[in-house]
């Protein structure tokens, strides 16, 4: 059976099948998305401090939005673990236990330890340099007494070292847990100061030899230091205050 030619009234072929689907465009994204943004950077900054009350209409001036972004944000808060929400009470910025920061320290030191190991195996000499300089960038901010500055330098400097890993799945791990890693880190910045910056230099000195058992070992030891020293300053200063 022959099938026939479908044609326009003009001569054309006429087009078959599936209709094609524009592309659709990216849109920003929405407010709630922003308001809920900002909120966690707040909490991580201890702009708003463990067990504070959050009250709706003062965050809403605060940010210039309505209301309803931030009582949709706080909701979604409540459910990843930033805010507890209490009957008759309100919502107030979680504090954190004992036993939740120990378990996500635990397994950062995990995955930090393996992504160290795998950057060694893997790096370059234009990797190692930027390393380098994100090491620089930390000490600067050690030596200017800026927390925040310090905390991001961190940060930039462990996130590095797991893009360097080429692992997506361990990227994808700890950048679940990043946000409330750096939320416990804050308080202990200073305190650890120049400890953590001579901990990175040495990691940094083993990756730059593809010493990848090495490095996985120092990662290891350095997260692992971290950890207690968050639960020695959590014990003397109990509401988690930085």
């Amino acid at each position: 059976m022959t099938q026939a030619s479908s044609r326009t009234a003009g001569g054309l072929p006429k087009t078959t099948g599936a209709p094609t689907v524009a592309p659709r465009l990216e849109r920003p994204a929405p407010l709630r998305q922003a308001v809920y943004d900002m909120l966690v950077e707040m909490i991580i900054t201890r702009e708003l401090q463990p067990g504070e009350h959050l009250v709706e209409h003062e965050l809403a001036a605060q940010l210039g939005v309505s209301r309803q972004p931030v009582r949709e944000a706080l909701q979604r808060l409540h459910s990843d673990g930033w805010v507890d929400l209490r009957p008759a009470l309100g919502a107030f910025v979680h504090t954190a236990t004992d036993a939740e920061a120990d378990q996500l320290l635990a397994v950062r030191t995990l995955l930090e330890a393996e992504s160290a190991r795998l950057a060694a195996e893997a790096a370059t000499p234009e990797q190692v340099e930027h390393l380098r300089e994100l090491q620089r960038n930390g000490e600067k901010a050690l030596a200017d007494d800026d927390q925040e500055s310090l905390v991001a330098a961190n940060a930039a400097l462990h996130a590095y070292l797991v893009e360097m890993s080429g692992n997506q799945v361990l990227a994808d791990l700890i950048g679940s847990v990043d946000r409330r890693v750096r939320w416990y880190y804050l308080p202990i910045a200073k305190t650890r100061g120049k400890d953590a910056w001579d901990e990175h230099a040495e990691l940094i000195e083993a990756v730059a030899r593809h010493s990848s058992k090495r490095a996985g070992e120092l990662m290891r030891q350095h997260t692992e230091r971290t950890r207690e020293m968050y639960h020695k300053r959590r014990h003397e200063t109990p509401d988690g205050a930085a």
